[in-house]
Parts: C-alpha cells; structure tokens; sequence
C-alpha cells in the first residue's frame, strides 16, 4: 500500500538525501539534470505561465505589448464558448484526428507485420517506408500539392488514363469533400514509417513459442492476429493514439501549405473551411488578426482537449493488469 507523502516531506527527504552518505551521487545526478531543467524551464515553463497570464488579457500589438495589456479575466474564454468558427475549427479538428489516427495505425500495423517476415531486401524496405519521416511536413505538402493539381498533377494524370474525369477541374484540394481525406492521406504516408518502426520491434519482441502454442490449437492467421499479436501490442497502439491525437490537434503546416484552411463549405447560410483546423485558426488570429489574448485562450482550449483525449485512450487502451 502506497501512502502519499506531503510536499513538504518530499522536500525534507530530498534535502536529507543530498546531505547523506550518497550526497554525491546525488549531486552529480542533479548536475546532469539540470541542462534539461534550465531548458525545459525557459522554452517550455516560463512560455506555458506567460500565455496563461496573456490568455486573461487582451493585447493586439507587438510593441510594448507589456504597457499594452488591458486585463479582461476570462473573457477571451467565454468569448470562445460563443464563437461559432472556433466551434467549427474544433470540429474540423476532430474530423481531422478521427481520419489521421486509425488510418495511420492500420498501416503502420500493415508495414510492421509485412516487414517483419523475412522478405528479400526487407531492410531496404524498412528505410524506403521510414525515410519520409524525417522530411520537413511543409515541404512534403508542397510536394504533394502539386501531385494533386487538376492540371498538371500525376494523380489526376493517372485517373483520366482510367476514365475518372471527377478531379480533373478542382482536384482533389478543390472540392470540400475529398480535401480533408487528401490532407489526411498525405500525412499518413509520411508518417507510417514511424509508426512501422515502433510496431516492428514490438513484434520482434513476441517469443515465437506463443505462435507455436497456438499453432498446436489449430489458430488461424486471423485468430493469431486479433487473439495474440494486437493484443500484445497494446502498448505500442496506445502510445501511438496518444501522439497522433496530439499531432492532430496541432496540424497546421499541412493545412497552410496544402489548403489554407479551405475550400468553402455553406453550413447553415455560412460560409466555413472544409479544413478550417484550430492550428490554423490559432495561427490566423495570432499573426494575422494580433489578437495575442484570444489567441493564447484558444491554446489552452486545445490544450485542455489534447488531455482529456490521451486520459480516454490512456482509459481504454492501457494494458490490463493481470492477477
């Protein structure tokens, strides 16, 4: 049974342990933490507190932006509650995440398991599918862009060869429809190798003997599959759920880069972007309206979602415990 310590005590047993007989151990382990603890203090804490504190003001410009706060408490939040385009951006965003997260597991789950027999030049294979990881998101979406064009774009090209003739005026970017899924789509082949590579060690850490067993019972492949092989890998698929709802919610290169939020879609005699996003709202309120308070509300909304989502899939997903 744990009990839980106050923190004054932890403070206590702290300083007590820097004056023991392991003092130091201990001081040469802080020593070596501390880069960390300067860096994550600066670029991560110090950001996190400001824009809180910014989020309770309200500011729209750069200069003197301290001798220009004028407090205003929370109602850049309750301002937010009634913003119908916020509301809509959040939507998008999920729609966002909902098509990114399985679409993205299911292949990199695929790749792992092809990957993982012993195929001929598998490991040329496994850098080929990995290497567009580690391409800047900006520049694969210019990249595809151009594969998507209605003119000149190779998909478009290759569909008309067939008789598809749909995207050859808007292309796949041009209509609301197909936008968000070809957004969608590029960023699960960028990102599959990541995903692939965490999967394969994964199963190369399955002992064959659990196979085997179930190979004397007589198992099917699709038995082993979703009876041993997905369940083992739960881990790995909550770990994965977690970062690509996060990556998700803070989509926005793709977006600038592929889309600028658009094309229109009427909703109830409005107009909206069929892949309007929060990242790219919050980037359009920032930069280009100034509205630095509202904007910093909008983070911490967001940041609030990307929470509550990891604590369901952290709920859903975490290895049972067995007894």
């Amino acid at each position: 049974m744990t009990v839980k310590q106050s923190p004054f005590a932890l403070v206590t047993r702290l300083l007590g342990r820097l004056r023991g007989p392991r003092a130091k151990d201990n001081l040469t382990a802080l020593l070596f933490l501390s880069p960390f603890v300067v860096t994550f203090v600066v670029f991560l804490g110090y950001p996190l507190v400001y824009s809180f504190y910014l989020s309770l003001n309200k500011v729209t410009t750069l200069v003197n932006v301290f001798d220009n706060l004028t407090f205003v408490g929370f109602q850049n939040f309750i301002d937010l509650a009634g913003d119908g385009l916020f509301g809509w951006s959040l939507l998008m965003t999920l729609y966002y995440a909902g098509l990114m997260v399985p679409i993205g597991i299911a292949v990199s789950l695929l790749l792992a398991v092809l990957l993982n027999n012993k195929l001929r030049l598998h490991n040329l294979f496994r850098t080929s599918f990995f290497l567009p990881y580690v391409l800047d998101l900006f520049v694969v979406g210019i990249v595809w862009t151009f594969i998507y064009s209605p003119h000149f774009g190779v998909l478009t090209r290759i569909l008309e060869a067939v008789g598809i003739n749909y995207f050859s005026e808007q292309g796949f970017l041009g209509r609301p429809e197909t936008a968000m899924p070809a957004v969608v789509m590029v960023n699960v082949l960028k990102g599959a190798g990541f995903g692939m590579v965490l999967y394969l060690a994964a199963l190369q850490n399955i002992p064959d003997s659990v196979y085997e067993a179930a190979d004397v019972d007589g198992a099917s492949w699709w038995q082993k599959l979703t009876r041993i092989t997905i369940p083992l890998l739960r881990p790995v698929t909550l770990f994965m759920v977690i970062v690509g709802v996060v990556s998700a919610l803070n989509a926005f290169a793709e977006i600038y880069a592929m889309t600028s939020g658009g094309p229109s879609v009427n909703v109830g005699g409005k107009a909206y972007g069929s892949t309007w996003v929060t990242g790219y709202y919050l980037f359009d309120t920032f930069y280009v309206q100034l509205k630095f308070g509202y904007a910093a509300a909008m983070s911490y909304v967001l940041l609030a979602v990307a929470v509550a989502i990891s604590l369901v899939n952290l709920r859903l997903l975490r290895p049972k415990a067995e007894y």
